[in-house]
């Protein structure tokens, strides 16, 4: 249900707002990853949810760029 939500959200920004939240969740997804290799990580499972939102967010713009041909 939560996911649902997200993608429903995500088909409904523009594609500035796409690409700027694919940057976001990469600065993230880079954080967490560094947290993790100095043990400052407490919730690992962080690094899964962000990794599949970058996912959730290339396949939005792969279908809108398909939807626009």
């Amino acid at each position: 249900m939560k996911t649902n939500k997200y993608v429903e959200d995500l088909k409904n920004k523009s594609d500035a707002e796409l690409a700027q939240a694919l940057v976001d969740a990469k600065k993230e997804l880079f954080n967490l990853r560094f947290q993790n290799a100095t043990n400052q990580l407490d919730n690992t499972a962080r690094i899964k949810e962000v990794r599949r939102n970058i996912a959730r967010i290339q396949t939005v713009i792969t279908q809108k760029a398909k939807a626009a041909n």
